[in-house]
């Protein structure tokens, strides 16, 4: 793994992995968002020829990230799960009795729609729309959400993606981080997902992915 990116933030250390997740050193607490875990599993049921090895190599990334930084809490910002259970459902709560200490915090997401029993038995707090930890507010979707006086907003929902050009037309649109005046939206964990282009503006902090390495754009 290589060494993550330091950024600090409301006077908070934090640290960006390339594997598309961030460590607040303050916290001892690993954030992600948009894992969409069961994803696959769910294209299979449609008749959509997904190999699982897709879903066992996100749950795998995200262990390496657990072991590296060595969290006591992790902070989901949102769609942990992407629809109702199913067996690679089954396989995360194995992968959690690996991790009994582990706090597990999820802000709900549109995805994450397993009923409250499911998330006990799992030992996942669930928050149905924000969760606070200061200096700091974590919502799934940024929407119009007004923003919290004197606190920093994490979302993800969008899985944003910056436009890199080279020469001709060729171009690119890549995952990354997207650090705003007053809010963050972070790259979708998983990587069977899409990208949604950003427009930053003057001032905006940009940390493209590009093949497991962190690029500051601006």
């Amino acid at each position: 793994m290589l060494v993550p990116t330091p950024y600090k933030l409301m006077q908070q250390q934090l640290w960006l992995s390339a594997d598309r997740c961030i460590f607040w050193e303050e916290e001892k607490t690993l954030i992600v968002s948009d894992l969409h875990f069961g994803k696959t599993g769910h294209f299979r049921k449609y008749g959509i020829a997904v190999p699982q090895t897709v879903y066992k190599n996100d749950l795998q990334r995200l262990v390496h990230q657990l072991q590296y930084f060595q969290p006591q809490k992790l902070i989901v910002v949102g769609d942990l799960f992407h629809s109702s259970e199913n067996k690679e459902l089954q396989l995360f709560c194995k992968w959690r009795h690996d991790f009994p200490a582990l706090e597990i915090h999820l802000v709900k997401g549109n995805h994450d729609i397993l009923h409250q029993d499911w998330y006990r038995e799992a030992g996942i707090c669930v928050w149905d729309e924000e969760l606070s930890i200061r200096p700091f507010h974590f919502r799934h979707d940024l929407g119009e959400a007004a923003p919290v006086s004197g606190r920093y907003l994490f979302s993800g929902h969008i899985h944003p993606g910056v436009r890199i050009r080279g020469m001709g037309k060729q171009s690119l649109c890549l995952p990354c981080f997207y650090f705003a005046q007053n809010f963050c939206v972070l790259p979708a964990f998983s990587e069977f997902t899409g990208t949604a282009r950003i427009d930053p503006e003057a001032g905006d902090a940009v940390f493209a992915i590009v093949e497991k390495k962190l690029v500051q754009l601006q």
